[in-house]
């Protein structure tokens, strides 16, 4: 008890000691004075000219997100860059400095906090980094992370030649889910700002996000390798057997993974085009992926089609150079019908059709045409052609409203649609 005594007020004397001292309240005074300047600079510059670049940057750019999280780490930044320039120059001095070191200590870590809360929003990765990777720099600003790092190095399982340490498995653990972390994240926000280069077209966009994420991928994958402490030189070795897997298991990924370039870059199919394959499966094409594409129907399935069907196989695109279709609906009038005047009826009923193009500005070969299909056993059969914009399916169903248009049309001109008729004769045998 005596002995925790002595430590206890050996303490407080230091602590009296320290607080009475001059340069204590100097160095207290310097990080005041840096923190002031930071929040200044932030007020005065950075923010009004972070709301200002804002106003111009339309609201679905990923630079809308990015910079206001920027903007707000920039303050605890400067406060840092001051608190640094300031311990430089009393060192150079010879003044004792303890405080000035242990405030810029403090104001990393506090940086790289609200760095975690502003872009990590996975909570397993942000409680990794909040209760694992704070402690491990806040160790390494003291200078006793090596020590820690001896420690966990002795800690060690060897199975034959290899030996894996404790300090080994949790780098690897660690700097992997970095890695992978910062590989999805980098990943959206990429092919969010190469989607969103207008000055490139459709398919060219589509190209660059997939070579981005192929090159992405293949550099995370490098260096966890280094992490691992695997000799990249040896890869070489396996070039040879990864050609043959290529060839042999990995054919058909490598297939759908070249097919959807060579789409991509021949502009023969792009994000928004109807499609109907060869089986009869139709859909819009919503997204491309490094094995497949979405088609997306009317009834909200997604179909998830392999590149190569695309280039091995038939399919009819429907809006590839222009997004207008021409359909045509049937049905039938009796054989006393003016089909002279009929015509002229239907086709200005038709015409009216919100959805429908028509009216004098448009081409004579667009409008929409009745004409006689063929002469039935009952009536006449007639045909109505029309053009739309888009697709007969969905928002754009029209097929079903012309019926309608085109029945009330019949029936207010007193026009008759026939029945099925037969006749039946009566045979005397006598």
């Amino acid at each position: 008890m005596d002995i925790i005594f002595n430590e206890i007020l050996h303490l407080w004397n230091m602590t009296l000691t320290v607080v009475g001292l001059r340069s204590t309240y100097v160095q207290a005074s310097i990080i005041l004075v840096c923190y002031i300047a930071a929040y200044w600079i932030y007020v005065l510059g950075v923010k009004k000219r972070v709301g200002s670049r804002l106003s111009k940057i339309p609201l679905e750019h990923p630079f809308t997100r990015l910079l206001p999280r920027l903007s707000r780490l920039l303050f605890p930044l400067f406060a840092i860059i001051f608190l640094r320039i300031c311990l430089s120059v009393t060192e150079y001095f010879g003044h004792v400095i303890w405080l000035m070191d242990a405030a810029i200590t403090i104001a990393i870590l506090l940086l790289v906090y609200s760095s975690i809360r502003e872009f990590v929003s996975s909570p397993f990765m942000a409680g990794l980094f909040i209760w694992f990777g704070i402690p491990v720099m806040f160790l390494h600003l003291l200078g006793a992370l090596p020590i820690v790092i001896q420690a966990l190095e002795s800690m060690a399982i060897s199975v034959g030649n290899i030996r894996v340490t404790l300090f080994g498995l949790v780098r690897v653990l660690f700097f992997g889910a970095l890695l992978f972390w910062l590989g999805r994240a980098s990943n959206n926000v990429g092919k969010d700002i190469i989607r969103n280069q207008s000055n490139l077209d459709v398919s060219t966009r589509e190209v660059f996000t997939k070579l981005f994420e192929v090159g992405l991928f293949c550099i995370i994958f490098l260096l966890l390798l280094n992490i691992m402490g695997i000799n990249l030189t040896a890869l070489a070795v396996f070039g040879g057997a990864l050609g043959v897997g290529l060839g042999l298991g990995l054919q058909a990924i490598a297939s759908n993974f070249i097919s959807g370039i060579i789409i991509l870059l021949d502009k023969s199919l792009t994000v928004g085009d109807y499609v109907e394959l060869d089986d009869g499966k139709k859909g819009f094409v919503r997204e491309f992926k490094m094995r497949h594409a979405v088609l997306e129907t009317y009834d909200g399935k997604d179909i998830l089609v392999p590149n190569e069907t695309f280039i091995s196989s038939m399919l009819v695109n429907w809006t590839h150079k222009d997004p207008k279709q021409r359909y045509r609906v049937d049905f039938s009038v009796a054989y006393s019908t003016d089909v002279r005047t009929m015509v002229e009826l239907v086709k200005d009923a038709v015409a009216q059709h919100p959805q429908v193009i028509g009216g004098e500005e448009v081409p004579f070969e667009e409008r929409p045409d009745c004409e006689i299909d063929s002469f039935g056993d009952s009536g006449i059969n007639m045909f109505v052609e029309f053009w739309i914009e888009g697709i007969d399916d969905g928002k754009n169903r029209v097929g079903g409203d012309l019926l309608l248009i085109i029945l009330e049309t019949l029936k207010q001109h007193n026009i008759s649609i026939p029945f099925p008729q037969r006749e039946v004769r009566l045979l005397n045998d006598d």
